[in-house]
């Protein structure tokens, strides 16, 4: 089995967000290109992937596309915790493949989150663990040379390439497409 791409699943309650998204909410298919959530709008929902992959994108001051996160089925999807206070997302959030995803209202689960002490603390528990996990990939643009930083992706999803462009992982890394390609050829050769 493979370690969570997304390592913040080893910190929460994953069994009270499934719970949550299977149980309380609906089965919704994405089409590939389709947004789950929109740059500039609330996001309606939050979901457990039951099939797919999306990214989260941002657009630079100069209007390129940027992929800062990657979902996989078996995870969570969502603008996380900004939709549960109705705020403006920031990203948008992209299905890469056709996706179907469990999805619950974010306002449901925001009243949730109000009534009951034990929801809220879930929550903030989930946020913490995102936190963290955004928080490592930010120190390793600064601490990890370009090559650990894909040797670590890799080897947390080895089918990346089949998933995702080589021009999107190329932006998760921070690099060009040039440089991912050039690092692959120098693995394969083992330079």
């Amino acid at each position: 089995m493979r370690d969570n791409f997304n390592t913040y699943i080893d910190d929460i309650e994953a069994g009270f967000w499934i719970d949550l998204c299977v149980k309380r909410g609906r089965l919704i298919s994405f089409a590939r290109g389709e947004e789950f959530a929109s740059a500039g709008s609330p996001a309606r929902y939050l979901g457990y992937i039951k099939s797919g992959t999306l990214k989260y994108t941002v657009t630079s001051d100069s209007g390129e596309s940027r992929v800062i996160g990657l979902e996989f089925d078996g995870e969570f999807v969502a603008d996380f915790p900004f939709s549960l206070y109705g705020r403006k997302s920031r990203v948008s959030i992209v299905a890469e493949t056709p996706c179907q995803i469990h999805c619950i209202e974010s306002a449901e689960v925001a009243a949730m989150m109000e009534a009951d002490p034990y929801v809220r603390h879930i929550v903030m528990k989930a946020t913490e663990a995102i936190f963290s996990t955004v928080y490592d990939r930010y120190t390793a643009l600064y601490t990890t040379t370009p090559q650990q930083r894909y040797e670590d992706l890799i080897s947390r999803h080895p089918d990346l390439f089949s998933l995702f462009s080589l021009k999107d992982i190329a932006s998760f890394l921070n690099i060009t497409p040039t440089h991912l390609s050039r690092l692959r050829k120098n693995i394969v050769s083992g330079s």
